[in-house]
């Protein structure tokens, strides 16, 4: 996805850096935009939350590459992203799972649910990682590629089931990929030492 889009995201990424746009304004505005498909999918709607996924994933994409373009990459940024894009699949997921629950679609409620654990696990896999001194960014299928399958599963009829199926098991896939890369490198000694204590001698 990122070779496909790379021409495209850099125009966009010079564009919004003229527009004068700030980083975190896009960041807030993922989290808003994803709060409203949250309400909307709560209502049994699934078109239009399909639709404005399409503005929420590209605010989302953008945020990171902007405050590298302007210079304004921070510990308080990257955290506040971090946070707040855990929030927006909590919203976007958790509520997915609560409206088709309530539609007696079981099978997509339990997968949607099991996406959300997955989502969250990944990304919790990446701080631990991070943690212990290991840049872990690698990943089947990540933030992006979730954005696109899902807002095609909403937005096509009868998809939706196949969706989820599709993002729990490269989801699952992507757990093993980033657990497996992390306790390689941990193992060659990539990892930082603990503070206070000198680097491993190689």
């Amino acid at each position: 996805m990122q070779r496909v889009f790379a021409w495209p995201y850099r125009a966009a990424l010079a564009g919004l850096y003229r527009l004068r746009i700030r980083a975190w304004q896009l960041t807030v505005g993922s989290l808003v935009m994803n709060a409203v498909v949250g309400l909307l999918l709560l209502r049994g709607e699934r078109l239009l939350p399909g639709v404005l996924l399409i503005p929420a994933g590209l605010l989302d994409i953008f945020d990171g590459g902007l405050a590298r373009l302007r210079g304004e990459e921070s510990r308080m940024g990257a955290f506040l992203d971090s946070v707040l894009d855990r929030v927006s699949d909590l919203l976007l997921f958790g509520c997915l799972y609560w409206s088709l629950a309530g539609q007696g679609l079981r099978a997509e409620a339990a997968l949607a649910l099991i996406t959300l654990v997955i989502s969250l696990f990944v990304s919790h896999l990446r701080a631990e990682a991070e943690a212990a001194g290991v840049s872990l960014s690698e990943g089947l299928f990540q933030r992006l590629e979730r954005y696109v399958a899902l807002i095609v599963g909403l937005t096509v009829p009868e998809t939706l089931l196949p969706v989820l199926s599709i993002l729990t098991v490269l989801g699952g896939v992507t757990i093993l990929q980033r657990g497996w890369t992390a306790w390689h490198r941990l193992a060659r000694g990539d990892g930082a030492a603990p503070e206070g204590l000198p680097p491993p001698a190689a």
